[in-house]
């Protein structure tokens, strides 16, 4: 008996949000909540790690944290779909950004039209 084959992530089915109350981006599939993508900004509690500490309190400057997505929802491009969708509206909000999630720099890494997007302080 052959193992299905998970298929593949579609844009079309994705909807992500801004959820500032967890200071996140929150991805979803139909109604279901399969990934994240954490942020701390000037105005956040920066009660975490000096490398998410967003210095001189500039509002406009973000630091992308982390990027978590469901097991199920795994190996297929979801986290992808995320990060593009986040850099998309970091680049319409006038956001600079401080990529500390290792996923969001390998992604940066290949998808270098948003490097302009990229702190100089980072």
């Amino acid at each position: 008996m052959s193992t299905p084959v998970a298929e593949p992530a579609d844009p079309a089915l994705a909807r992500v949000e801004d959820n500032p109350s967890h200071s996140r981006f929150d991805l979803w599939v139909g109604d279901e909540l399969v990934g994240i993508l954490g942020y701390r900004t000037a105005s956040d509690d920066l009660d975490a790690s000096p490398a998410g500490d967003v210095p001189g309190g500039d509002p406009q400057v973000v630091a992308l944290m982390h990027t978590v997505v469901k097991e199920d929802f795994g190996g297929r491009g979801w986290a992808a779909i995320l990060v593009r969708e986040v850099l998309e509206e970091s680049r319409v909000r006038g956001w600079r950004l401080r990529p500390v999630c290792t996923y969001v720099q390998r992604y940066l890494g290949t998808h270098t039209e948003f490097l302009a997007l990229v702190d100089d302080a980072a």
